[in-house]
């Protein structure tokens, strides 16, 4: 049976903090926005599998360094087995501004500007441009020209 994790205490500001989780990334990689089904989310990049929580515990750490709180400090409340996923997290105005600044910052300079064709959202088969098909091999067309 899976340990539950304390809550934060209840005199202790807590943020929440939606997650869009990218597990089994080359690396481990906070920042980024992913507009989801709990409101603009922060993309996070694990190097673990979706396997057994082994994601979603890669992912509680990971925003607890970047948030700069104890691990102990961030619970799951809301995405056990979601992409989408909700922390609260104890911290309070500090945990706010650094949330803001990573989830925020990196859209403004490119960094996550791709990110919902990555995640599936945007998939029509064309080209990255909008270009259209040719009818060469390459999309479906004839071999040998005719």
């Amino acid at each position: 049976m899976a340990k539950r994790r304390r809550a934060p205490y209840s005199d202790e500001a807590v943020v929440s903090v939606a997650v869009r989780v990218r597990p089994g990334a080359g690396g481990t990689r906070v920042g980024g926005r992913y507009d989801g089904p709990h409101g603009p989310a922060l993309i996070v990049a694990v190097g673990a599998p979706a396997v057994d929580g082994k994601a979603t515990e890669a992912v509680r750490r990971a925003l607890a360094d970047a948030l700069g709180v104890r691990p102990t400090d961030v619970v799951l409340r809301i995405g056990a087995t979601s992409r989408d996923k909700v922390f609260a997290v104890a911290g309070g105005g500090e945990v706010a501004d650094r949330l803001r600044a990573l989830r925020d910052g990196a859209a403004r300079d490119g960094a996550a500007r791709d990110g919902a064709a990555r995640d599936g959202a945007a998939r029509d088969g064309g080209s990255r441009d909008g270009g259209s098909r040719d009818g060469g091999p390459r999309d479906g067309g004839p071999r040998d020209g005719t």
